[in-house]
């Protein structure tokens, strides 16, 4: 026997058995949870199917089931709070502030994505928390879309691959990671009331594959349900969804929880999915809560046992009208999540790690690989450290973020903001001066005495420099319509918000040499200033390191390596969910006729340019792509290109492929279908070699309501993003 096939020999061998012992253990835990549930009353049941208070569900203390503990959120574990979502005073819950998830999918690299659910999940083991409500894994698919910060990416395979790692990290420390919002949740200014309507092929191949890539590559063990309604019913509890696709096709075994007040009806939860019901808006039921009972424990208690899969469950069984079966199913299925994360033997269990020094290096690293440089003209980037004076301008340059959107809100152990970030680089070297330049508050006009005071710094200053952009709503009483990137609530459009376009303007004509740094969770109108500004950077949401990261960026101790997981357009006109489809859609319906042509599968199939395209960020080198080969096997499509960084410095690249696959319907262009992240020094160069699985070039056929490999020959590009493609090549299948 040759060397090589006794070493695959070896490989099946351990893999079998490996299976063989992972299939035994299943086995156990199943028999486990069988005697478990002949031994719970049927109360006891019902008691862990709903919440018994904010973020927990009960347990059964007398067969050492506990408690289920929950907590927001996707980007670091929320503040605590009591029963009445109060936040607690004098607790230890200023944790890690990461940046957010759309700053995370800039990264392009799902090491990075491993890393960052590695730091959720041992922070929220610290907490005492058993499920992190994260990743949220919603498709990008309108720029004004409060939650889109929260998110990964407009393309779903990107944030397939982003959110995978996620899953892996926070699990790994035995903390259930659950993805959200199931399903086709784009928007949240209506969100509780509008009907979605969309093609088969838009679901299968746009909205769903994050979710099937959680549940069968991240063995995702919770699912969140979203609130709007899919195709007349809503998703918490939508059959077709919920039964026909996660637990039948997918085979998903673990928890469908609900969002929070996302049940709307009893036997539909129970009959359609609904393992767990979070939340419920008691102004839905027809019951009055008494205020009579002064202990507090046993108000709560009261109030819980309200909930549609409470009470109102418990009496049909009772009657008749349900079987417990389907009650014992959802129970096994929240004891199959306790037994996955070791809560039924805490001796097993990680006791987490809490705002560690590491935990903060991730949180930087994340946001150093995320920024996105957008525009260097003249290469006025990166900027001399001997640089005798700047001007800093902008509200964006001092305002902390981590309490803001809503949900996923993090009290943050620190927070560098942008103006302490460059202080902490360059201390008493460089003179700094900042004004404030504009107001953030609810009347959303310039003010021009702080506009005066701005130009007044940046003449007399070597450099400006503008932190601006979009703000994380804090309070929804107090800001009204004026909240951005926040949970509950949309853009009214994609104008600069507190007419910073003004404050930019002057600057620009006071200092050439000014720089607009962008914070906020997508894009913004640049149409009145970009063409005028000679260097653009995309600052998202950098989490609690983001001023540090910013800084080094904007002076070359970093160069930058983010690249746009979503197109930034011109004007919100070009959007195709606004140009083909309908954003927010009328008489609570919105109808998705954008179809699948979704982002940049829009721009590069239909010649629409946008302001940045999807997968654009620049660096401080060049790279060179060369020597291209590509076969085509029985299951793939092996890639091998040569990738050389021709600069001066040390850099990072992210090469991408895209492909037109064959076919008889409508096709896009382009279709992100494989990429890897390089980190080169000057000079060096790599030979990168990837992979497209064939499954990953069929479309999905509406007639034969299946996955077809078309006939014909496939386009694959090579390049630097969606509209650089630097090598282009046909291939047969």
């Amino acid at each position: 026997m040759k060397l090589s096939s006794f070493l695959t020999a070896l490989i099946l061998i351990a893999v079998a058995t490996s299976t063989f012992s992972q299939q035994k253990e299943n086995q156990k835990t199943e028999n486990k949870i069988k005697i478990l549930l002949k031994q719970m009353t049927l109360e006891e049941k019902i008691g862990m199917i709903h919440a018994n208070s904010s973020f927990t569900s009960a347990g059964v203390p007398r067969l050492g089931i506990p408690e289920l503990v929950m907590s927001d959120g996707p980007h670091g574990v929320r503040p605590e709070h009591g029963r009445d979502w109060v936040l607690d005073k004098g607790v230890d819950d200023a944790g890690t502030y990461l940046p957010t998830g759309i700053n995370l999918a800039s990264t392009w690299n799902p090491k990075l994505g491993y890393e960052y659910g590695v730091v959720l999940g041992e922070e929220a083991r610290f907490r005492g928390k058993d499920m992190i409500l994260g990743p949220g894994v919603n498709i990008i698919r309108s720029p004004l879309n409060g939650r889109n910060f929260e998110y990964l990416s407009e393309d779903p395979f990107l944030t397939s691959k982003m959110a995978v790692g996620y899953i892996q990290g926070a699990q790994k420390q035995g903390v259930s990671a659950s993805v959200k919002h199931f399903a086709a949740n784009n928007e949240e200014a209506d969100r509780n009331t509008v009907d979605v309507k969309m093609s088969e092929r838009a679901l299968r191949e746009i909205y769903l594959p994050a979710f099937k890539a959680a549940v069968q590559e991240g063995n995702i063990y919770s699912v969140m349900g979203s609130y709007n309604k899919f195709r007349g019913q809503f998703a918490t509890h939508n059959e077709y969804l919920v039964n026909t696709i996660l637990k039948g096709e997918w085979g998903f075994k673990g928890v469908l929880l609900s969002d929070w007040g996302a049940v709307h009806n009893v036997k539909e939860a129970l009959y359609n999915g609904t393992d767990l019901e979070m939340g419920t808006d008691l102004r839905l039921m027809n019951n009055s809560v008494s205020q009579s009972d002064a202990s507090g424990k046993a108000l709560n208690k009261s109030i819980y046992d309200r909930f549609f899969m409470a009470d109102s469950a418990l009496n049909m069984v009772k009657q008749g009208k349900v079987s417990e079966s389907i009650i014992d199913d959802k129970v096994a299925r929240i004891l199959r999540v306790m037994f996955a994360i070791n809560m039924m033997d805490s001796t097993e269990r990680s006791k987490g790690v809490y705002n560690s020094q590491q935990h903060q290096q991730v949180a930087l690293k994340v946001a150093e690989e995320g920024i996105v440089l957008l525009k260097n003209q003249q290469n006025l980037l990166p900027l001399s450290k001997s640089i005798k004076s700047i001007a800093v301008i902008g509200e964006n340059a001092t305002r902390e973020n981590s309490m803001g959107g809503g949900s996923s809100q993090v009290k943050a152990k620190y927070e560098i903001t942008p103006l302490q970030g460059l202080k902490n680089l360059l201390g008493a070297t460089t003179n700094i001066t900042y004004a404030r330049g504009y107001k953030i508050d609810k009347k959303q006009k310039a003010d021009d005495d702080l506009i005066a005071e701005a130009v007044k710094a940046a003449k007399s200053a070597d450099v400006a420099i503008i932190y601006c952009g979009w703000t994380h709503g804090y309070d929804y009483s107090k800001w009204g319509d004026n909240t951005f990137d926040a949970e509950g609530v949309d853009k009214p459009d994609m104008k600069m918000p507190f007419e910073q376009d003004k404050l930019i303007a002057a600057v620009l004509a006071a200092n050439p040499k000014t720089i607009i740094v962008l914070i906020g969770g997508g894009p913004i109108d640049m149409s009145k200033w970009v063409n005028q500004t000679p260097a653009i950077i995309q600052g998202w949401y950098p989490g609690m390191e983001g001023g540090n990261a910013l800084a080094k960026i904007i002076f070359g101790d970093v160069n930058p390596s983010g690249k746009l997981p979503m197109t930034f357009p011109k004007v919100l006109e070009d959007v195709p969910a606004h140009k083909l489809g309908e954003f927010h859609g009328t008489n609570g319906i919105v109808n998705y006729k954008d179809d699948i042509f979704v982002g940049y599968r829009y721009y590069e199939t239909f010649n629409v340019k946008p302001q940045f395209a999807f997968g654009h960020g620049l660096s401080y080198t060049n790279f060179n792509y060369s020597d291209a080969k590509i076969k085509a096997k029985k299951e793939s499509l092996q890639i091998k290109v040569k990738l050389k960084n021709t600069g001066k410095v040390d850099g990072a690249e992210v090469v991408q492929v895209y492909v037109k696959k064959p076919g008889i319907v409508k096709m896009p262009n382009e279709e992100l279908k494989a990429f890897e992240k390089v980190f080169l020094k000057a000079g060096e160069s790599k030979t990168l070699k990837l992979q497209i699985s064939k499954e990953d070039l069929k479309y999905y056929d509406e007639g034969k309501k299946d996955w077809v490999l078309g006939d014909g020959n496939v386009n694959v590009m090579i390049g630097s993003s969606s509209d650089n493609i630097q090598i282009k090549k046909e291939i047969e299948l």
